[in-house]
């Protein structure tokens, strides 16, 4: 199971940004405001700390050791010998200068500590911490300074609580890295049980797209497998009834298509044979025999239409067959053109016949049911690039295949519409008369050969179509 959540698309990526990505965010202030919280809990404690001690040896100090510059000085150096705290805290007495008197530490008597509470002390007579950095050792540290006073109120020094915060940023930074660690934690099992419902919907949905996708292509009757009982296994019943209706509707369709076209057969057949005879006859004057001429070849054209809306209906319901055999395909290539040549005269369009370099090779295949392939592309070059006056075919081929490329000059297909021009009943926007099948068929007796039919606007214009055959 994939965790890339901006990698995803579709429903997956939506839900990821609106829900886990949104809880991530969330989580994440959390994580930012413990932390916060958390090193101002340390800091306050400890500078609370400080304050409490700092003011009650101030109040000792004034109460009874301040009665002269000398006794307060004996004492300082006395309580700094004896002070208990020294592993952890430093304790200094500083004078009204700003400078150290004495230091638990052995600091060098005269210094100067360098941060500003301590002129605050000296000029306010208030108690002030200070956190930051040591300007002389650059060391992170906490300080609180009391003002030392005698019993008139005077200031007479200051003494200064100095304890390193290295270890309590330690353990503010191991806290934090903990909420962070538990908030990741979080955050993945969010993320892991989203994924999985998520999965539990894509899956399905995916699973129903292809299906649909193939009712669209013209599978029409399969069925989903249902799986589930909530929304998802209504969407598929809906589409399941959907696909049975289209069956069903294409299957009277079809037989609709089939049981008039045969009808149609026998009325032609009678037309064009004795519209033939006719045509043969000594005492017709010249309108009465153009005349049949029409009518013959408007025959023709629908009797064509009704074999291909028979071949349509036979491929629909799966009887469509053919007879393969080895055939020598530039042979029924050159007997169609033969066929096909007087009509594209009488059209007054050229035929240029473009044949291979050398031998081709005799392939598995129907031949009646080739040239169907190539007597209709050959009569849509002629009905769709009339225009353009000229067709050019070309036969070759490669080590896998035989190739055969049909070329008009006339205005091509709007782009917009090739891909869709080889769909049953599909005739775009020309104004040309016909059943919107005929490539179609063409299409699946290529596909039944193991080929393939591809159409595309030829460079300088037209239409170039291209019929590849497997040689093996």
């Amino acid at each position: 199971m994939k965790l890339n959540l901006f990698g995803a698309s579709g429903i997956k990526r939506r839900w990821m940004l609106n829900n886990v990505l949104v809880f991530a965010v969330i989580v994440a202030i959390a994580v930012v405001t413990f932390s916060f919280t958390i090193a101002g809990y340390y800091y306050d404690n400890m500078q609370r700390g400080l304050e409490t001690r700092a003011k009650i040896a101030a109040n000792f100090f004034a109460a009874y050791t301040t009665r002269s510059s000398a006794e307060y000085y004996d004492r300082i150096y006395k309580y700094t010998n004896e002070f208990d705290s020294a592993s952890t805290i430093e304790l200094q007495f500083i004078n009204t200068s700003g400078n150290v008197v004495t230091s638990s530490y052995g600091s060098a008597a005269g210094a100067h500590p360098g941060t500003d509470e301590i002129d605050k002390v000296l000029t306010t007579g208030v108690v002030q911490p200070f956190r930051g950095r040591d300007p002389n050792t650059h060391e992170r540290i906490m300080t609180v300074s009391s003002p030392m006073k005698y019993t008139d109120g005077r200031v007479i020094g200051v003494m200064r609580y100095v304890t390193s915060l290295r270890v309590v940023d330690r353990e503010i930074a191991l806290s934090v890295a903990a909420a962070f660690l538990i908030g990741a934690a979080i955050v993945g099992i969010v993320i892991i049980t989203n994924m999985f419902f998520i999965r539990s919907v894509v899956e399905p949905v995916n699973e129903i797209t292809h299906m649909a996708r193939r009712i669209a292509d013209g599978s029409y009757g399969i069925q989903i497998s249902k799986k589930y009982r909530d929304e998802i296994g209504e969407m598929v019943d809906a589409i399941n009834e959907m696909s049975v209706k289209i069956s069903q509707t294409e299957k009277t369709q079809s037989e609709f298509i089939s049981s008039v076209s045969h009808e149609l057969r026998t009325p032609l057949t009678a037309i064009t044979g004795w519209g033939e005879t006719l045509l043969y006859s000594d005492n017709l004057d010249a309108e009465t025999r153009s005349g049949i001429g029409i009518m013959l070849r408007e025959a023709r054209r629908l009797t064509k239409m009704v074999e291909e809306l028979l071949d349509f209906t036979r491929i629909q319901d799966g009887r469509f067959t053919l007879n393969v055999r080895k055939i020598d395909v530039e042979a029924e290539l050159e007997d169609s053109i033969y066929s096909y040549r007087e009509l594209l005269h009488q059209e007054k369009i050229e035929l240029e016949y473009l044949p291979p370099d050398g031998e081709m090779p005799m392939i598995n295949g129907d031949p009646d049911r080739l040239r169907q392939v190539f007597l209709n592309i050959l009569d849509n070059a002629a009905k769709y690039g009339r225009e353009g006056g000229r067709i050019v075919v070309e036969i070759g081929s490669d080590d896998k295949w035989v190739l055969i490329k049909i070329r008009d000059f006339g205005p091509g297909v709007p782009e917009e519409e090739l891909e869709n021009v080889k769909k049953k009943f599909y005739k775009g926007k020309t104004k040309e008369r016909g059943s919107g099948i005929g490539l179609a068929v063409v299409d699946e007796i290529v596909k039944y050969h193991n080929g393939t039919l591809t159409l595309e606007n030829a460079e300088g214009g037209g239409l170039l179509v291209t019929v590849r055959l497997p040689i093996e």
